[in-house]
């Protein structure tokens, strides 16, 4: 139980302070200029130092395993999986100059949908019908959050505020798209190769993510990380809130491996969404968001689709247990039942292996008598002993074996 509290303590308390700093970092205005931090590949290289240095002290000191031995393919398919991940978060930091964070945070939680898509078009998975009616649920609830957004604006304002708030929304997707290729990718990666675990995943891309991008920053035409070195150097106040974001959001993945290894994913996924919907009320409250009614509606569309997915998953995963107990336990009452009747067959051998030696014995007897008798012991009389002696050590053997 401690275990549990310390997990879902952890992934709270890093990944609410991580998703606030996150808003903090790409919408607050910094110094007397009033100046935003607008390098998101700078931003996200840093993020990436971060993550692979703690995900290498996480498998050196508190897995206590080695590292993970690399190989060409190894090398290629992380790189692929960075180059993805990296293409991916300059669509979500876009799309927060067009629409508020709740928006974002929410219409992130369509994230199933993608996964879906491209695990169908790349990989030709299948899926149960429930899980197409919480996609319904899930895109229902985002397009109608988005559609009953109030604007106190009006005429050609409040219809700029819409497509500014659309456009925002197909950065969000494109975003959800890239994400939804990178899980398919990982999740063909850990069916490859099962040498390679979570904390691996985690340690391993975000070196290669650091390459791309050091890659892409140390390009002499691009002037990103001059001007962000030059950003951060006159609003040193950037810097710490860039350097707590980036930690929080390396402990909180380490903290979502453990409970994710220690309670399974559907644990996990409780948490998660949970956190989400908390991420949304404490940018709604803390940061002055406002969301009307119908809003708050979409909003619990949202989350009871994603609730719905999670009970089905946990139903399921209770009854392939149920087969599996039942399948389990098939042989073992027949071999209880053979075991019960075994004994009965002996009984009935014993049985019979006793009434033959009383007869070889009354007729021994009676033999021995005539024979003392008679004042001779014959050739029979001798047999007779001998294939006592025999039934006896036989009815030894026996029992010795039962």
């Amino acid at each position: 139980m401690l275990d549990f509290i310390v997990c879902v303590g952890g992934i709270y308390v890093f990944f609410l302070s991580w998703s606030t700093l996150q808003e903090r970092v790409t919408s607050a205005e910094y110094g007397e200029d009033h100046q935003r931090f607008r390098f998101t590949i700078v931003l996200n290289t840093l993020q990436a130092i971060v993550a692979s240095a703690v995900g290498y002290l996480y498998i050196h000191f508190i897995q206590r395993k080695p590292m993970l031995h690399m190989n060409g393919h190894r090398w290629k398919r992380f790189f692929q999986v960075a180059f993805l991940s990296s293409s991916a978060s300059p669509f979500g930091y876009m799309a927060l100059q067009y629409i508020n964070y709740p928006t974002m945070t929410l219409a992130k939680t369509c994230k199933m949908v993608p996964v879906m898509m491209m695990n169908k078009l790349l990989y030709r998975r299948h899926y149960p019908t429930y899980k197409y009616a919480v996609v319904a649920m899930v895109t229902v609830g985002v397009s109608a959050f988005m559609l009953f957004k109030t604007s106190s604006k009006s005429g050609t304002s409040k219809l700029e505020a819409v497509e500014n708030s659309m456009y925002g929304l197909f950065l969000v997707l494109v975003n959800l798209a890239i994400d939804g290729a990178v899980n398919s990718t990982q999740d063909q990666v850990f069916a490859e190769d099962p040498e390679i675990t979570g904390q691996h995943m985690m340690c391993m891309m975000n070196v290669c993510s650091t390459i791309l991008m050091g890659i892409w920053l140390l390009n002499p035409f691009n002037p990103e990380l001059a001007s962000a070195l030059r950003f951060l150097y006159t609003h040193p106040r950037a810097l710490i809130d860039i350097g707590m974001f980036s930690f929080c959001g390396a402990m909180g993945q380490c903290f979502v491996f453990y409970t994710l290894a220690k309670f399974g994913s559907l644990t996990l996924t409780t948490v998660t969404v949970t956190r989400k919907f908390l991420t949304i009320l404490i940018s709604v409250f803390y940061n002055g968001h406002k969301l009307n009614a119908r809003q708050w509606s979409s909003t619990g569309l949202v989350f009871a689709g994603i609730t719905l997915d999670v009970y089905k998953k946990q139903a399921s995963k209770k009854a392939l247990l149920a087969t599996a107990t039942a399948e389990t336990h098939i042989p073992l009452n027949v071999n209880v039942g053979e075991a019960k009747q075994k004994p009965l067959a002996t009984t009935t051998v014993d049985a019979d292996a006793d009434q033959k030696e009383k007869m070889h014995s009354h007729s021994s007897v009676h033999r021995r008598t005539a024979s003392q008798k008679s004042g001779r012991v014959d050739g029979t009389s001798q047999e007779s002993v001998a294939l006592d002696s025999s039934m006896r050590r036989r009815r030894l053997v026996d029992v010795t074996a039962g």
